[in-house]
């Protein structure tokens, strides 16, 4: 009797549970930066199956509520997500949301490599993206417009920067470009003496473009998404990628 019981045991324990897949949805960037280069080794690492589909953050979440996805992944902040869907969907149980964060990285602003202006404050990039600055020659740059360059519809970048550096406020910046994916905002400001480009430190490093500091950064966090309190295999995914993630991007 003792021997079935201590069968029955190690067959109902995690490491013999049988392994489940999860549907994964959300963001392009959390998709690029976690899953594409990292989804076999959360797999191995949490026992259960992933079938991820990159659309957007919001999409994600819609996905949750109808209940075509397990996680959402968001790449902007969960406050401002919820913001932009309730006007829609002011039906859905946004109380029940969990967001677990992942990981974390730093904004940057590229500008052309022709752009003389390398260093502002926080005071005059918050000045720009709410519209009061429209001129480089105002920043200590040529005569020329400031043309933000970001990604339409929001995006994560985006939304990260209005709630750390604007203090949730919109951006209001005048005749703003907007394109479709974040490689295309570096590629616009190669070709723009006068482009501001919302990206990545990553993607711009990687581009010929340079970098315009300020005196705090702004991070964006990329985070997985439950409805209501993940099951227990459903945290271990959550621990996996978290674990995976702060080796990987040391």
């Amino acid at each position: 009797m003792r021997a079935v019981f201590v069968l029955l045991s190690l067959l109902l324990s995690p490491s013999w549970a049988a392994a489940q897949t999860f549907v994964v949805q959300g963001s392009t960037t959390f998709t690029h930066r976690v899953m594409e280069p990292y989804q076999g080794a959360i797999e191995a690492a949490s026992g259960h199956k992933l079938t991820v589909v990159p659309n957007k953050s919001s999409l994600g979440l819609l996905a949750l509520f109808d209940k075509r996805s397990d996680f959402a992944m968001i790449s902007g902040p969960l406050a401002n997500e919820i913001a932009r869907l309730k006007p829609e969907h002011p039906e859905l149980a946004f109380d029940r949301l969990r967001a677990f964060e992942i990981w974390s990285t730093r904004m940057a602003f590229a500008v052309n490599e022709n752009n003389p202006v390398r260093r502002l404050t926080s005071e005059q990039m918050r000045a720009i993206l709410l519209g009061t600055i429209t001129n480089w020659r105002e920043v200590g740059g040529s005569d020329l417009p400031i043309r933000v360059v970001h990604v339409r519809d929001g995006g994560g970048v985006q939304a990260s920067i209005e709630q750390e550096l604007l203090d949730g406020k919109s951006m209001q910046a005048r005749e703003p470009i907007a394109v479709q994916i974040s490689s295309q905002v570096v590629k616009i400001v190669e070709q723009m003496p006068e482009g501001l480009g919302l990206s990545q430190l990553s993607i711009v490093k990687s581009a010929s473009v340079a970098e315009l500091k300020l005196d705090t950064d702004v991070e964006q966090h990329l985070t997985l998404v439950t409805l209501g309190d993940p099951s227990p295999a459903m945290q271990k995914v959550i621990d996996a990628a978290r674990e995976i993630a702060s080796t990987a991007f040391e």
